[in-house]
């Protein structure tokens, strides 16, 4: 049985994987799981799976917790240094399912003491990539990818040199958003942004589809995994959200890997790797796909990915500041202080101030968080001053 631990065990990703692992009960041995706020469907989980460890992010509901589970030999603890320790008990499967840059520093030593880190963070590349890389390389530590579109292109590229590498091709959704003319975005509301048309996810990563800031990030990391240049680097809208993401060669061959608009995929294929396992999920039925459609991006319409190129060519901790100021502007919409559309403007804003305090190379954890706090300081300030005037 392979140990496993579970990072953000009541979040989208995290659900998912309790579900496999409860079909996959004699494979794994779950030593943690963690939660931010819902203690409800921790402690759930908690008393299906019966791991070693549990850690409650916000420590102000750790006593509600053991309350919930009073009668249980569980370890349960709360806050973030708890959180920290919980990454650095060694297991062989070590699952990143925590959202946003408060999930960096648990990838961070989570790669320390995991044999697989099935990555689902994507801020620990963006924000951390050659860090993270670093620290996979030096204590030979598999990162396996559970973006759906980064373990596509991961499975399309098993077996083959990656210098024949010509293109990847990442696909998205185009979110709720792709057929909404420009003008009509000014007054769109979070509530019509979180509403994803074929992935259910939380609200705001919902809301990063929407905007197609998902994809800039998603653009940023694949630059970082697989070491490939953002030239060759294209995103396609694809609605059906079938084809999961393709990578073309330099004999003009193209790999696809294709599957049903479900999570558990990817998920499955990262905590199993290098084997593949039977999953719970729907075969596709090619009889009954009409047709697959692929629309080129409007970049006037959603300029996120050319902010995210942007980042990617300043290099050094230009994601971090990318990535603060998106979280930064994605609060300041869910509370009502600025549009939709004003989120491009205050990244497109942090990039310019980086540029002219830029750190060309970074070695150490507080670096990335030295910048990722100065950007949402800057950021905020910026946004403040707009609602003033």
């Amino acid at each position: 049985m392979k140990n496993i631990s579970i990072f953000g065990s009541t979040g989208s990703i995290g659900s998912n994987a309790v579900k496999i692992l409860l079909n996959q009960k004699n494979d794994f041995n779950v030593v943690v799981l963690t939660g931010g706020k819902n203690i409800k469907e921790l402690a759930k989980q908690s008393i299906l799976l019966k791991p070693k460890h549990i850690v409650i992010a916000d420590h102000e509901l750790l006593g509600d917790l053991k309350e919930l589970l009073i009668g249980h030999d569980f370890d349960i603890t709360g806050g973030k240094e708890a959180l920290l320790n919980a990454a650095s008990i060694p297991v062989d499967v070590s699952l990143q399912g925590i959202i946003g840059f408060a999930g960096v520093e648990c990838s961070l030593i989570a790669a320390k003491y995991s044999r697989i880190l099935a990555l689902a963070n994507k801020e620990s590349l963006v924000c951390a990539g050659l860090l993270l890389k670093q620290i996979c390389r030096d204590n030979n530590t598999a990162l396996i990818p559970v973006d759906s579109e980064h373990s596509a292109i991961f499975q399309c590229l098993n077996g083959e040199n990656i210098k024949t590498v010509e293109r990847i091709i990442l696909t998205g959704s185009g979110g709720p958003f792709l057929n909404t003319k420009l003008k009509d975005l000014l007054n769109i509301t979070p509530n019509q942004a979180s509403n994803h048309p074929k992935w259910n996810m939380g609200k705001r990563i919902s809301i990063d589809s929407a905007s197609m800031f998902n994809k800039a990030m998603e653009l940023i990391e694949a630059n970082e995994l697989f070491d490939i240049e953002a030239s060759k680097i294209e995103v396609l809208i694809h609605p059906q959200s079938i084809i999961h993401s393709m990578v073309g060669f330099n004999d003009g061959s193209i790999i696809a890997q294709l599957g049903p608009a479900d999570m558990k995929g990817a998920i499955g294929f990262a905590i199993n790797y290098p084997n593949r396992t039977e999953l719970q999920v729907e075969r596709l039925d090619f009889t009954k796909i009409k047709q697959l459609d692929f629309v080129a991006v409007d970049h006037i319409k959603f300029p996120s990915l050319k902010l995210a190129i942007q980042a990617i060519k300043l290099g050094g901790l230009a994601g971090t500041a990318f990535n603060a100021a998106k979280e930064q502007a994605l609060d300041a919409f869910l509370e009502g202080k600025i549009s939709f559309l004003d989120m491009y403007k205050f990244v497109e804003f942090a990039l310019t101030e980086y540029t002219n305090n830029k750190t060309d190379n970074y070695t150490l954890i507080s670096e990335v968080v030295g910048q990722d706090s100065h950007t949402r300081s800057v950021v905020l300030k910026a946004i403040e001053g707009s609602i003033n005037d």
